[in-house]
């Protein structure tokens, strides 16, 4: 890991974020904004993290909104493309019981076109310039077969300067228009320049099938990961290295009310506890701390008072 100093590591999140409509107790919607990676990206801000986004948008007042919250979140968008007339893809959120389900209207956002811009030696710079780089299986869901090979050829010189790359799974079937066979390529191939893993088991078990958890973490440390975390919902998690696994539970008595943006904390805050040199059993308890307070919140970006007094420790 980076060593700890007065250098803050840039870190880069790279995806998508989209119009969020999230229906509450009264059967109304609510406009957000949310996507993966960027609600990581806001979670890593919130802890002192230097965060770049990158992503396309369009021209429209809805994409302009979610620049004005990425800025009042400390988060850089100044290499963000914008597309004219186009606009974010959107999701529905319905809640049952603390769990969720999604519905997408994404076909034509303009984020799934960020590597093949004109602007694409520009996001290729900032993304070689990181310390850290991170995306998840939804950001690979985005591009074309020809804009996944230009995001492997960025990464890969990324971390030739030395960077760090964190890859979540974050399978959604929908996404790959139930290719499950390019999936498991795309996967394989980005799991391989991955130094960081954050996997959940429930994306290990529809991409790959029945499994158990140490074939799963077996599976992504073959292809050269230098760490992982496999997140396994109310059970806890799974800390690993090559060297050895331990299994570290949740907080106790937390009850959820949206599950939406768990994961993302969780890696938000494991990722940053890392950077500042905890060890990895203590990074994945301050993570499980971070995700229990956003799921008593609805919505992906929960309120910044909600997570102001939370400290990495």
């Amino acid at each position: 890991m980076p060593a700890n100093s007065a250098h803050r590591p840039r870190i880069v999140s790279i995806g998508e974020c989209m119009v969020e409509l999230a229906r509450g107790d009264d059967g109304r919607f609510q406009l957000a904004f949310g996507g993966d990676t960027f609600n990581t990206s806001v979670y890593m801000a919130r802890l002192g993290g230097d965060v770049a986004y990158l992503t396309a948008v369009g021209d429209d007042p809805y994409s302009g909104g979610i620049l004005d919250l990425a800025r009042r979140e400390g988060i850089d968008v100044d290499s963000v493309p914008t597309l004219s007339g186009r606009m974010p893809g959107l999701y529905l959120i319905e809640t049952n019981a603390g769990e969720r389900t999604f519905w997408y209207w994404r076909d034509r956002a303009p984020a799934r076109e960020l590597f093949e811009l004109g602007e694409s030696t520009r996001i290729a710079g900032a993304i070689t310039a990181a310390d850290v780089v991170y995306f998840s299986g939804v950001t690979l869901s985005l591009y074309s077969t020809a804009g996944l090979e230009r995001f492997a050829e960025t990464l890969q010189a990324a971390k030739a300067d030395g960077a760090l790359v964190v890859m979540d799974s974050n399978y959604r079937p929908r996404g790959w228009g139930g290719d499950v066979a390019r999936a498991r390529t795309v996967f394989a191939r980005f799991w391989s320049l991955a130094d960081m893993a954050l996997p959940t088991f429930e994306d290990e078990e529809m991409l790959w099938g029945a499994q158990s958890i140490d074939s799963a973490l077996d599976r992504i440390l073959s292809f050269g990961v230098r760490e992982a975390v496999l997140k396994c919902g109310a059970d806890g998690a799974i800390a690993a290295t090559p060297d050895g696994r331990r299994r570290i539970l949740c907080n106790p008595g937390v009850a959820p009310i949206d599950t939406t943006a768990a994961g993302d904390s969780f890696n938000a805050a494991y990722v940053c506890a890392r950077l500042a040199d905890m060890p990895q059993d203590a990074a994945t308890v301050a993570a499980h701390r971070l995700a229990g307070i956003v799921v008593r919140h609805r919505g992906a970006i929960v309120p910044k008072e909600a997570t102001n007094a939370f400290v990495l420790a």
